[in-house]
C-alpha cells in the first residue's frame, strides 16, 4: 500500500501526466453524462419494456457495450460500435483490395486517408442503424413518446441526433488519445462495460443471499475465486509472448564497429486480440437481426437455440467461429514474409535459420503452433459466461467472467498502465519507477506489428 501511495504521488508530480489524466477523467465524465440524456420527446420513466429486453440474451451485450445508453434511449444509444464495425470492414478491405493495400503502405498519409474513409463508412452505418434502433424503440416502448408527437416526425430528427451522438463519442475518443492517457476508443468501451459492474454485483449478491437454493455465502465466494482465476489467466494470455532470437551482423561505420546486437521478435500468444470474438459475435447476431421483429416462437429449434447464448448449440458454434477467426485475423495482421525481408534488409538473421524464405517459413511455423492453443484459450474465455450460468450466476454478472468484456478490460488496463510507465520513464529520477514497473515487458523488440 505504501508503494502504491508513493506511485500516485510520483504520477501527480509530473505536470504533463497529471494534465493528461485529468483531461481523460473530464472526457469520460462527459461521455457518462451523455449516456443518461434521453432523446427529446421520450419519457424515461416509461422504458421498462425496453430495459427488460436488454436484461438477458444477446441484447444485453449491445446494452453493455453502450454503457447502458441503449436501454436508456439516450442520445449515445448507438455507442462506439458503428465505428468499430467500420474499422473492421476497412481492415478487411486493406487485405483484400489492392487500392487499400497500396494506401496502407503509404505510411502516415495513407493512414489518414484510411481514417477518413472509416469515418465516412461509420456515418453510412449510423444512417442504417439509427432507424433500426427507433423501430425497435417504437415496438418496445411506443407509449414513451410524448402525446401529440407523431412517430414519423419524431424519427427524422432522432436519427440525426443518434448519428451525431455516436460521432461525438468518436470525437471524444480521439481527443482522449491525443490529449489524455491511453487509447480513447478502448477506454470508452471499457468505461461502458465497467458502468454496469456495480449494479450487476449488487444483483448477484442479492440473489445469492435471498434465494434458498442459491448456496449463500459459500457459492458467492466460489464465484469470486473463479472470477479471480479467470482474470489472472486473461492477464497471462494478453501478456504472453514467444520470443524468437534475432542476431544482427557486425559492420564498420567509419572507424567504429556497430551491430552485433542480439534482439528478439515478440510473437504474441494473443496476437489477434479481441477481434475474433467480435467477428464471431457479429455473425451470431445475424439470427437476432432476422427474428427480432418476428415471433421467435415460430422459428425453428435451431434458430431459437442460437437466440439463447446459454444453449450448447450457440456456444459450440461460437467457439468454432472464434478458433477460425483467430487463425484468419492472425494471418492478415502478421506477414512472415515481410518480417523476413525486414530482417534481411537490416542484416539480421535467426540463428540456425537461413535468411529469406526459410526464415519466413520458420516464423510461420512458430505462429501456427502458438495460435492453436491461443485460439482454444480465447474460445474458452468467450464461453465462460455461459458456463457461469450453470452455477446460477445472474446474466449481468456472468458477462464479467469472460468474453469480449473481460479481455477488453484486461487489455485496456494493461495498455494504460504501460503508457503511464512510459511517462514516468521519461521523467525518471531516483525511486520514480520502482513501484510501478510493469512486468513481462523486458528486453528490446526487433519487430512490432500493429
Amino acid at each position: 500500500m505504501k508503494k502504491f501511495i508513493e506511485t500516485l504521488k510520483n504520477i501527480w508530480k509530473i505536470e504533463d501526466l497529471r494534465q493528461r489524466i485529468l483531461i481523460t477523467f473530464l472526457f469520460v465524465a462527459i461521455y457518462r453524462f451523455g449516456s443518461f440524456v434521453v432523446l427529446p420527446g421520450i419519457n424515461p420513466s416509461m422504458l421498462d419494456k425496453l430495459q427488460s429486453q436488454t436484461q438477458g440474451g444477446l441484447m444485453s451485450l449491445l446494452d453493455m457495450f453502450s454503457g447502458g445508453a441503449f436501454s436508456n434511449a439516450s442520445i449515445f444509444a448507438l455507442g462506439i460500435m458503428p465505428y468499430i464495425s467500420a474499422s473492421i470492414v476497412m481492415q478487411l478491405l486493406a487485405v483484400a483490395v489492392p487500392y487499400f493495400q497500396k494506401m496502407q503502405r503509404e505510411g502516415e498519409s495513407g493512414r489518414k486517408k484510411i481514417m477518413t474513409y472509416t469515418r465516412y463508412l461509420t456515418v453510412g452505418i449510423l444512417l442504417f442503424q439509427a432507424p433500426s434502433y427507433l423501430i425497435n424503440l417504437k415496438m418496445q416502448a411506443g407509449q414513451a413518446l410524448a402525446s401529440g408527437i407523431n412517430w414519423t416526425i419524431f424519427s427524422i430528427p432522432a436519427c440525426f441526433i443518434l448519428a451525431a451522438g455516436s460521432m461525438f463519442i468518436l470525437w471524444l475518443g480521439e481527443r482522449i488519445t491525443d490529449k489524455g492517457i491511453g487509447n480513447g476508443i478502448s477506454l470508452i468501451i471499457m468505461i461502458g462495460i465497467i458502468a454496469r459492474l456495480p449494479q450487476a454485483f449488487i444483483q448477484e449478491v442479492g440473489s445469492r443471499f435471498t434465494a434458498i437454493t442459491s448456496g449463500g455465502l459459500v457459492m458467492f465466494l466460489v464465484e469470486i475465486i473463479i472470477l479471480y482465476a479467470v482474470v489472472c489467466a486473461s492477464i497471462i494470455l494478453v501478456q504472453g509472448v514467444r520470443k524468437i532470437p534475432v542476431q544482427y551482423a557486425k559492420r564498420l561505420v567509419g572507424n567504429s564497429q556497430v551491430g552485433g546486437a542480439r534482439q528478439y521478435i515478440p510473437l504474441k500468444l494473443f496476437a489477434a486480440n479481441v477481434m475474433p470474438i467480435i467477428f464471431a459475435q457479429a455473425l451470431m447476431f445475424i439470427p437476432l437481426a432476422f427474428v427480432q421483429y418476428a415471433a421467435p416462437e415460430n422459428a425453428s429449434w435451431f434458430v431459437r437455440s442460437l437466440l439463447n447464448h446459454h444453449s450448447w448449440t450457440y456456444n459450440i458454434i461460437f467457439a468454432v467461429l472464434i478458433i477460425l477467426f483467430t487463425y484468419f485475423y492472425t494471418a492478415i495482421t502478421l506477414n512472415p514474409t515481410q518480417m523476413a525481408e525486414d530482417m534481411k534488409r537490416n542484416n539480421g538473421f535467426i540463428p540456425g535459420i537461413k535468411p529469406g524464405k526459410p526464415t519466413a517459413d520458420y516464423i510461420d511455423t512458430i505462429m501456427s503452433r502458438i495460435t492453436f492453443p491461443g485460439s482454444l484459450f480465447i474460445a474458452f474465455i468467450a464461453v465462460m459466461p455461459a458456463l457461469a450460468g450453470l452455477l446460477n450466476v445472474q446474466d449481468a454478472f456472468s458477462q464479467f467472467f469472460g468474453g469480449t468484456s473481460l479481455l477488453i478490460l484486461v487489455g485496456v488496463v494493461i495498455d494504460t498502465l504501460q503508457q503511464i510507465e512510459s511517462h514516468l520513464l521519461m521523467k525518471r529520477y531516483d525511486g520514480r519507477l520502482s513501484p510501478v514497473r510493469i512486468h513481462g515487458r523486458g528486453g528490446v523488440a526487433a519487430y512490432y506489428s500493429v
